[in-house]
């Protein structure tokens, strides 16, 4: 049985964007990416038209692009329009948010003008729990919470770090500019992964010329055209594939 025909089974998990199914293939899992959007931790809520499409053909390819680099992943194939096929990891229950450029909640905290350049990439952890707004915290405190130990986030600091280097020159060359991200890592038997997605929803991309925002930041912020940025981004993007492959 090829990966493409690896039956769907019951749904294990459901979050804002995406849907967790159980497979025929013991360590495989199903990723159906949604159209559904949220922001402010759900508290605002919509739908993007064909986002779900669209995410998982930009996952898809960002994650050809890191394994090409050496950096692992959970993904294993892309099924259809909206199915990933990935491997069945622990999700570590910690955000790791990498930023280029001062934006967002980052630009609020410190009074920075948003799109000022950062000196060198910003790492910060946030613990995933909806119900506390996903808080910043230390990597003592994630060590004193419980989730993760202190050599693993030290790992996935040096692998945030590591896609932040090969997705920013990346994406310059296709006139984006990647002003922050943030990722999410998964235990598979004794390697940490890259997890979950990249994309628009995940991303803030900018144009490198002229500063539009092509992101989720225009759902958040009430600027109109989010399917439009989020398609503009895959039509600069495009499905990364080794060559020969």
């Amino acid at each position: 049985m090829s990966d493409k025909n690896v039956e769907k089974g019951a749904m294990l998990y459901e979050g804002k964007a995406k849907q967790v199914y159980e497979t025929s293939g013991r360590d495989l899992v199903i990723i159906h990416f949604k159209d559904d959007a949220t922001a402010f931790n759900g508290k605002k809520k919509g739908r993007i038209e064909d986002k779900g499409i669209i995410n998982n053909k930009l996952s898809a390819s960002f994650f050809r692009l890191l394994e090409s680099a050496g950096v692992a992943t959970h993904f294993v194939t892309r099924i259809n329009d909206r199915d990933m096929l990935c491997r069945n990891v622990k999700i570590i229950p910690l955000e790791v948010i990498v930023r280029n450029v001062a934006a967002g909640s980052l630009a609020k905290r410190t009074g920075q003008a948003e799109g000022t350049a950062l000196d060198e990439p910003l790492v910060e952890l946030t613990y995933k729990d909806d119900a506390r707004g996903d808080p910043l915290v230390t990597k003592e405190e994630a060590v004193s919470m419980g989730a993760a130990a202190p050599e693993e986030i030290d790992a996935i600091r040096g692998l945030a770090l590591q896609v932040n280097d090969i997705l920013y020159p990346y994406l310059l060359e296709k006139k984006l500019k990647l002003i922050d991200f943030k990722l999410e890592f998964g235990r598979s038997e004794e390697q940490i992964v890259v997890a979950d997605e990249i994309s628009p929803d995940t991303c803030r991309f900018w144009d490198s010329e002229t500063g539009e925002k092509l992101d989720k930041d225009r759902f958040r912020r009430d600027l109109g055209g989010a399917k439009e940025a989020y398609m503009e981004v895959w039509n600069r993007v495009g499905d990364f594939r080794l060559s020969g492959v």
